[in-house]
């Protein structure tokens, strides 16, 4: 798994006295309210406050009446503390992306302006440019602005961006033409149309998204917030109850004293409340998205990230999804009568001046062929290089009166033509051969004569299989789509390990797929990068674009995938499963804690009265007052305990439900019953020397 560089080395000096603040500002009650539980305990902190300034006097029941007050103010503190802590490991980045987006200029030219006749040049700020603009970029420059190459190729570095070193063609045409504002140009010139107004760029809307941390909750989270309210609701019933039952048991209810207090009635709701997943439930949302953010993945939708943990089934388009965008040199086809030798190295030094991917393995091939290293390939002084550009479909070399040309076969055919010459029919068969098995025909030249072809195909990206393979052992299921014909899927579905593929689909062909699998009861993800593949991300519930495609992809998309690798889907599947296994592991926890809770508090607040509660009082905790106070203390301490867990998540394991399920039982239910037991023993050995 990679990691942005943005977030390699985190300040959390910084992060940690910013939510330090922040807990105290989030004690606003307008604020605290989207938190009902700890909405509850805050006020049970304001009304155990003024009990005990009312009934300022010396003794016991001041101590701890101040005990209880300060403990509670500390619980509604550490909730605070675990949110903010999440919102700020997410923002830890948006001032280096802000001054990347604020010092930005552009060279604006008119629409009709080229490369080669910009016309009048308007240097201006990035933030002036609009959706519709025209810039050009060269070497050396950032790209102003999110936008489309509508003319021109250039080799582009955008780890200021992805965090990824290795710089990526982008060219004008197809797939590859989107470009992102802060990424710096290498080699090229291109013009951009800008795609996006100002304050609507992808670098402001991960500036956005970052900051506010603001996403729709998920319907599990909606459901476990409802059954939290639920019980807050129950016990505050069960609460008002038992201070009516201890009055007809004649037990005195007062605001101080020995006897139940008020302070102790409100302990003892603030314990059986699930207050612990109430603290973190906001933080492990937030944390879930910031660990995407650390996989060079930005979520647009917190359903989206959670409900990718329950995907069942993945579509994936091919050509930059399964495959890398450009095809890699395979073999040489010599023409008759030409040496395999001639051949190379002729295709050789017609790449020399090709920087595409393609032109970069035509040169390995060759120099593999001919056994020969870099600093052995020679030409003149005199050598005039043709680079490739996506106009004239060649490249080449005028070397020693002769000119060699490599290119497509529309392309080299008109060029042979001008010089007299024709390709022949053995050329023909093997250009029509590789191009009916899906691969790409090169042709090579030297003036009038044909010297053979080269072969192209499709490259799997690295690691693909091996993922491909996990997600099947997960059980989800691998769908291919793709225009290419049927011998081409077949061999590229053998080959990555696809479940299923689906040949010659048209963009209707992946939408109608993606709605098949959803009216099945599938939760489906769809990962593309092509304009074509709009219609299918915006249908699929969970839908990923690479950040390499087109602008219509990434908007159509509700995550986006800045390192352009399919297999992320796994990074993006297995943190959507470790949010919904956290979110469980913490409400067994809180839920079991209610339960050990339960013996120190009851037996405490009725064993005066009924002295056979006493077996009940199995930690032989020192007093009533220390037994409740000692579990709000522990009630209040675990929380931050949990801030770590809450933000890293619990691995996720690939193993059944049933196993993953009884061991979190296990784990977080069985241990959530005993860690209390010990723990608030210990706490109570402390605060019995408050009450001697």
């Amino acid at each position: 798994m990679t990691e942005s560089k943005n977030l390699k080395y985190i300040d959390w000096t910084s992060i940690l006295l910013n939510a330090f603040k922040e807990s105290f500002i989030r004690l606003n009650p307008f604020i605290l309210r989207r938190n009902i539980v700890m909405l509850t305990v805050e006020v049970g902190a304001i009304i155990t406050t003024i009990i005990t300034i009312v009934n300022i006097r010396a003794g016991q029941p001041f101590a701890f009446n101040l005990n209880i007050s300060l403990w509670l103010w500390f619980t509604v503190l550490f909730s605070n503390f675990a949110e903010a802590v999440a919102e700020s490991r997410g923002k830890a980045q948006t001032e280096a992306l802000k001054s990347t987006r604020s010092t930005l200029t552009a060279r604006k030219i008119s629409d009709r302006g080229t490369i080669a006749k910009p016309g009048a040049i308007t240097e201006t700020q990035a933030l002036n440019l609009k959706k519709g603009d025209y810039i050009v970029a060269g070497k050396g420059e950032l790209i102003a602005g999110d936008g489309e190459i509508v003319e021109g190729t250039a080799l582009i570095d955008e780890s200021a961006i992805t965090g990824e070193s290795a710089p990526v063609i982008r060219e004008s045409g197809g797939d590859k033409s989107g470009v992102t504002g802060g990424t710096m140009i290498i080699e090229g010139t291109i013009r951009i149309r800008i795609t996006s107004d100002p304050g609507e760029s992808f670098l402001d809307t991960m500036i956005s998204m970052v900051e506010s941390a603001k996403r729709k909750k998920t319907p599990n989270e909606i459901a476990l917030e409802i059954l939290i309210i639920s019980l807050t609701a129950l016990f505050i019933v069960i609460v008002v109850t038992l201070a009516y039952y201890a009055l007809y048991a004649k037990v005195p209810v007062s605001y101080s004293g020995t006897d139940i207090t008020i302070p102790i009635l409100i302990s003892l709701l603030v314990c059986l409340m699930p207050t612990t997943i109430g603290a973190l439930l906001p933080a492990i949302g937030i944390a879930g998205m910031d660990r995407l953010i650390t996989r060079n993945v930005i979520a647009f939708s917190g359903r989206a990230v959670e409900a990718s943990g329950d995907v069942s089934v993945v579509l994936l388009d091919k050509t930059g999804t399964i495959t890398l965008g450009n095809r890699m040199a395979k073999s040489f086809l010599p023409a008759k009568g030409v040496l395999m030798e001639e051949l190379a190295m002729k295709a050789m030094m017609s790449s020399l001046a090709d920087e595409t991917p393609e032109g970069r393995s035509i040169l390995t091939l060759a120099k593999e062929t001919l056994k020969i290293r870099g600093r052995e390939i020679k030409t003149t002084p005199d050598a005039k290089f043709i680079a490739f550009s996506p106009e004239t479909r060649m490249s080449g070399i005028d070397m020693e009166g002769k000119e060699i040309r490599k290119g497509s076969f529309e392309a080299v055919e008109e060029f042979v033509k001008k010089k007299g010459g024709s390709i022949d029919s053995d050329v023909k068969e093997n250009v029509n051969s590789i191009a009916e098995k899906g691969g790409t025909p090169l042709v090579v030249a030297e003036g009038k004569n044909v010297l053979g072809v080269i072969r192209l195909s499709d490259i799997l990206k690295t690691g693909i299989r091996d993922r491909l393979a996990h997600l099947r052992r997960i059980g989800i299921k691998s769908v291919m789509i793709t225009g290419d014909n049927k011998l081409t899927a077949t061999s590229i579905a053998a080959e990555a390990g696809i479940d299923d593929f689906i040949a010659q689909a048209r963009p209707e062909a992946k939408l109608e797929m993606i709605r098949k699998y959803q009216d099945e009861g599938h939760l489906v993800a769809m990962i593309g990068d092509g304009t074509n593949d709009a219609p299918a991300l915006a249908q699929a519930d969970v839908a990923v674009a690479m950040n390499a495609g087109t602008q219509v992809a990434r908007e159509a998309s509700n995550m986006i995938d800045l390192d352009s690798n399919p297999t992320k889907l796994l990074d993006i599947v297995e943190i959507g499963k470790e949010i919904l296994i956290t979110r469980g592991a913490m409400t067994t926890f809180s839920i079991a804690n209610d339960v050990s809770k339960y013996f120190a508090i009851i037996p405490a607040m009725f064993v005066a009265s009924f002295p056979a509660l006493k077996l009940l009082n199995i930690m032989q905790l020192y007093s009533p007052q220390s037994a409740v106070l000692s579990a709000v203390i522990f009630n209040a301490l675990i929380i931050p305990f949990l801030i770590p867990l809450a933000m890293r998540g619990v691995k996720y394991r690939t193993q059944s439900a049933s196993s993953m399920l009884t061991k979190n039982l296990l784990i977080y239910g069985i241990g959530g019953v005993i860690l209390p037991f010990p723990a608030i023993w210990l706490i109570d050995q402390i605060t019995r020397l408050f009450f001697r």
